[in-house]
């Protein structure tokens, strides 16, 4: 089976470094991204957040702190590969555009479909007002045609079926003057969401694009370790990181992205899947040489 490409989600939108191991400095995040290097990560996705004190709660898309960023990460993990998110809510998508002009990513994170953003307490009560994370079909035409103006692959996030199957309708349509096969990324465990299930994968990988890497992003706690392994054995790539969880199989509390990044690799090679170098991991994704990036 084809080597497994691992994907650290170094940081996220919005949780509180005060209470959690979420990188935020430019120097933590380089730190935090090169444990998971070390750990067998290739790919880092990565989110921007404010740099003034008591501030990194907060995400920014100032490119002069993207590019400070994402230079200290290239610094630190010879060839790693980058991946940047563009998620935004509403049709503003200035900031993200900006940041990926200037650091120019090798992946570009393009959410390609809308979702009702919901989550509903023990109690009852909304976890936040519910939102909609809109991404109407201009607003992603819009994002890929800018990924392609950089050289930026796009990686469809997928939070539900239908967003799934809408995947194979832009290439149709035309939407994507990249003739790479597009990669696909299930995201699962948000609440309003597919669920992190693991049976659901054997459906699901029915419905991604010939010729397309895929892999799972798996949101919660116990629960998303069974998807992890499915994955692995299923062929897909995979990713973890304090973006999308804090907790290891036996239900330890991570440090840091670095035991998640392990526990995976941990996880994969139990299943028979080779790691693979980020050398390799740029062959397999379809993406230039790390002497090509600049």
């Amino acid at each position: 089976m084809q080597k497994a490409v691992v994907t650290c989600a170094l940081t996220g939108v919005l949780t509180d470094p005060a209470r959690h191991p979420v990188p935020v400095t430019v120097t933590e995040m380089a730190a935090s991204a090169k444990e998971a290097y070390d750990a067998g990560a290739s790919v880092m996705h990565v989110h921007f957040r404010r740099q003034e004190p008591g501030r990194g709660h907060l995400p920014t898309w100032d490119p002069d702190i993207a590019d400070e960023i994402i230079q200290a990460i290239r610094a630190a993990c010879s060839g790693v590969i980058i991946n940047m998110s563009t998620g935004v809510m509403g049709p503003d998508i200035s900031g993200p555009l900006a940041c990926m002009e200037r650091i120019k990513p090798e992946i570009a994170a393009c959410n390609a479909g809308t979702l009702n953003y919901l989550k509903v307490r023990r109690n009852g009560g909304w976890a936040w007002p519910p939102l909609v994370f809109e991404n109407a079909v201009p607003k992603v035409q819009k994002f890929l045609d800018a990924m392609h103006t950089v050289g930026a692959k796009p990686e469809f996030e997928c939070f539900d079926t239908g967003i799934l199957r809408s995947v194979p309708m832009y290439v149709s349509a035309g939407m994507l003057k990249d003739t790479r096969a597009p990669e696909v990324n299930l995201v699962m465990g948000v609440a309003s969401g597919m669920p992190a299930d693991p049976d659901m994968l054997t459906l699901l990988t029915r419905y991604i694009p010939d010729g397309s890497p895929w892999q799972s992003t798996v949101i919660g706690r116990a629960d998303i370790w069974p998807v992890h392994r499915r994955t692995a054995e299923l062929g897909g790539h995979l990713r973890t990181g304090v973006e999308d969880t804090f907790y290891l199989r036996n239900g330890d509390r991570c440090r840091g992205n670095g035991d998640l990044v392990s526990e995976l690799v941990t996880l994969a090679q139990e299943v028979g899947r080779e790691i693979a170098t980020p050398e390799e991991a740029r062959q397999i994704l379809s993406l230039p040489a790390a002497a090509e990036v600049h």
